[in-house]
């Protein structure tokens, strides 16, 4: 940037605010606060790439803005420094993870500080340091006592070559994301969160905060609440008993099949009447490789086997049906069985058509041998349904099955209980003892924080054991309960535990009396707006609105729920426009950016650069283009006339602009917001002199988005204190109207010119103007107009016989 030492001047003024701390927020001020939040990251090894600090601006903006506004802000930052990437890199090269962990919060930490975000780094928190995880480890126990916790079987995926559990989305196409290996389902004793208990009220209070829309409809198609019936079927082999959940019952006269989940436990029961077993077994294993979401995948092919040699007994008909399995039917949804109506549902009719089973028709309105039919219309082949519509059918199928004791009203849900342990080194220890007598004892709060212990051989094991067991004089202690021999958990926590309350900490993130004096929690609670990506929107969010109910229930925190308003951005691509990968190398680092641009560039670009909720792609040439209006902006300097009194256009400019970009900014439109700060210095800019009060008050404009170079402006203007300690500006609503309007000119219905004429002109001074442009002369040819129409203030049409 000519004449401007962008690496001298941001390195003058970021000194500068780490000695006055103007960004420091004061929790027991009397102003109105404003809790602004940032999803914290995972420090990796590659540092921070450039769609972290998207976010991070857009929320420094408005943190900026509404410290000028006289609100006390809280922007804090943290980071979530747990989890398995940091132990998978650790076991490739050797390092510890508490060493490299500690080298990439370094990094992290230098680079925000180098774009000029207004963080409170007094604040600054680390999931990973025993004065924090002492508090999840405390509140994992408060869920203990509220028999929250539990310790059980479950199905879980495992990768066999990294040794490891995996998450859902981890397994991409039956493969572990990172080796590529087969993924294995595999039942392991897990610790448990009881999540689904609140299934209700994390789906029903979302009507309480202010969430976008796709935020909401994550959330409540992750849970799932499905309103329907259980209905018992009875085998017609042994007259034992399947319970099937459904949300038709009221279709049940067409069930023609029945079909299990391939892990079901009766599948075992029922072997030595089932006469295909072998082929049975088969399609089993197969479908353990498969993870949910590809089983769920309704766009794939219908796959399963009969169970040769059963069937069940539909209760409405009393006639025997075939019975099933395929992996589209989870048991982590319903009983793990559902009854088969093809007539009427389209993963059915799939199945059906594939297999040659039969297809019913009990609804009137389609054609089911060609396709389901799922709308509306009357019962029929439906027996005592028959001429019911589908709201009044099920009611009165639900009073039959109760009063024949086959079934009952229910509701359930996708949302299952949160597998909350990890068999891995690098996360928090779980504080339980297995003791003999006592059974789970969880340790006493004196005993916390429960210090994750040195460790050299941290690798996972080959049985799939925690690496913490081979810590055995670790994992020999005493019952907190009754002083018998007791073993520790070996188990960790998983990365969600200490993201799921890390906003909290920023209240009070030096007391170690409390996770937070609730004095605060009451003031600051909730949080005022969160922002992050859409990619977190469902396990993340969910499970930090579980955790803090479950902690509000025990008279901990305050409210229902942590964030009163949760917005999300787009991902940035790269120039090719595809997502940034190493790969691709496409990848754009924000060190090179500010090297060769400055810090406020890139934060302005990566304002600018496009709607802040949709995807974009990084731009070589806008960001130039923002380089440029930055150059603009610098070189008013040197129009700068005290003597000079404004013109009425500078100040409609300038007041044009802070009524816009105030505006953006709310409605995080921070892109047309930069576009009104280009419009007012294109104004500025034409003008021989500026009046250095005006450039002043656009300094005020412009510092939450390019504050180094707004401070500096304002202080060579000669003003007192920091700008972004200054009011936010307001504006004359007089100077917002224009004293002129630009109206088209048609000849014959086509444009043909355009006119700037004073607002409420006559129809005579428009007709006049009009004629007179020489592209309107060209397209009348010295003809006569036969009818000149006026619009005021709106168009001219000039028709031409």
């Amino acid at each position: 940037m000519s004449d401007y030492n962008f690496q001298e001047i941001e390195a003058k003024w970021q000194d500068l605010w780490e000695k006055q701390k103007p960004f420091a927020c004061d929790v027991l001020s009397d102003k109105k606060k404003m809790f602004l939040l940032v999803e914290f990251p995972y420090p990796s090894a590659q540092g921070l790439h450039v769609g972290h600090p998207r976010s991070y601006t857009a929320l420094d903006v408005i943190a900026r803005k509404r410290r000028m506004e006289n609100y006390e802000v809280m922007y804090g930052m943290g980071w979530d420094a747990f989890g398995l990437s940091a132990e998978v890199y650790a076991v490739r090269t050797g390092i510890h993870p508490r060493i490299t962990t500690r080298e990439n919060i370094n990094n992290f930490r230098r680079q925000m500080k180098s774009i000029g975000f207004s963080f409170d780094w007094d604040r600054e928190i680390d999931t990973t340091d025993p004065h924090y995880y002492k508090w999840t480890q405390w509140m994992f126990l408060q869920m203990v006592k509220q028999g929250l916790a539990y310790k059980g079987p479950t199905q879980i995926n495992y990768c066999p070559n990294c040794k490891t559990t995996l998450a859902n989305e981890e397994v991409i196409n039956g493969g572990c994301e990172r080796c590529h290996g087969p993924v294995e389902k595999r039942i392991k004793e897990q610790w448990m969160l009881k999540i689904t208990q609140y299934a209700d009220r994390l789906a029903q209070e979302l009507d309480t905060v202010n969430y976008i829309s796709p935020v909401v409809d994550q959330q409540r198609n992750w849970i799932g609440r499905s309103e329907g019936a259980e209905i018992t079927f009875t085998l017609k082999e042994n007259n034992a008993s399947i319970t099937v959940f459904t949300t038709r019952p009221d279709t049940i006269f067409g069930a023609s099949y029945m079909v299990l989940a391939p892990e079901h436990s009766l599948v075992d029961t029922l072997r030595p009447k089932i006469s295909n077993w072998d082929a049975v077994e088969a399609y089993r294993l197969a479908a353990k490789q498969k993870t949910d979401i590809d089983r769920s995948d309704v766009t794939k092919e219908k796959t399963g086997v009969p169970l040769e040699g059963i069937s069940v007994i539909n209760p409405a008909t009393n006639a025997p049906i075939p019975v099933w399995i395929s992996d589209y039917v989870m048991m982590g949804y319903g009983s793990g069985a559902i009854m088969a109506v093809p007539g009427h549902d389209d993963r059915d009719w799939a199945f059906a058509k594939k297999f040659h089973l039969p297809i019913l028709d009990v609804i009137s309105g389609g054609n089911v041998q060609e396709s389901a039919y799922t709308g509306d219309g009357v019962l029929v082949n439906s027996g005592f349904l028959n001429g019911l519509n589908v709201t009044d059918a099920k009611a009165r199928m639900i009073e039959w099955l109760q009063k024949h004791d086959m079934g009952s009203a229910k509701i359930n849900y996708k949302l299952r209980d949160w597998i909350f342990s990890r068999q891995r080194y690098w996360g928090e220890p779980i504080p339980m003892v297995l003791c003999q007598a006592c059974g789970w004892v969880p340790l006493p709060d004196d005993q916390l924080p429960l210090v994750l212990p040195e460790l050299e051989d941290y690798r996972p094991t080959d049985d799939g054991s925690a690496p913490l067991a081979k810590l055995t004089d670790w994992v020999k202690t005493t019952c907190p309960c009754c002083q018998g021999p007791a073993e520790r958990e070996t188990d960790t926590m998983p990365q969600w535990a200490g993201s799921c309350w890390y906003f909290m900490r920023y209240l009070d993130p030096k007391n170690d009396q409390a996770f937070c004096d609730p004095k605060i929690l009451e003031k600051w609670l909730p949080v005022d707006w969160y922002n992050g990506g859409m990619e977190h929107t469902t396990l993340h969010l969910l499970y930090s609105r579980f955790w803090y109910k479950a902690l509000a229930d025990a008279g901990i925190v305050p409210g229902i729920e942590p964030y009163g308003r949760r917005t999300s951005h787009g991902m940035i691509l790269g120039t090719d426009n595809e997502k940034m990968s190493k790969s691709r190398g496409n990848v754009v680092n924000p060190d090179s950016v500010v090297e060769a641009y400055g810090a406020d560039v890139f934060r302005t670009y990566e304002m600018f650069m496009g709607d802040f909720d949709k995807t974009a792609p990084w731009s070589d040439g806008t960001i130039n283009g923002v380089a440029r209006f930055l150059r603009k902006v610098w070189a008013l300097l040197e129009k700068i006339d005290s003597s000079a009194p404004p013109s009425i256009e500078q100040e409609k400019a300038l007041h044009r602009a802070i009524h816009d970009v105030g505006e953006r900014i709310e409605r995080m439109k921070f892109n047309t917001a930069v576009s009104a700060l280009m419009e007012c210095i294109n104004a500025f800019a034409q003008a021989d002199s500026l009046p250095p009060s005006l450039l002043g008050d656009f300094c005020k404009l412009l510092s939450p988005f390019a504050p180094h170079m707004a401070e500096e402006i304002w202080q060579q203007l000669g003003n007192q204190g920091l700008v972004c300690q200054q009011s936010w500006p307001t504006y004359d609503s007089a100077l917002l109207v224009d004293d002129s309007v630009t109206i088209g000119v048609q000849v014959n219905g086509k444009l043909r010119a355009t006119i700037t004429i004073s607002k409420g002109a006559s129809n005579l001074e428009a007709e006049a103007a009009a004629l007179a442009e020489e592209g309107v002369k060209r397209a009348l040819e010295g003809k006569t107009p036969r009818k000149v129409i006026v619009v005021p203030d709106r168009i001219v049409n000039i028709v031409v016989g």
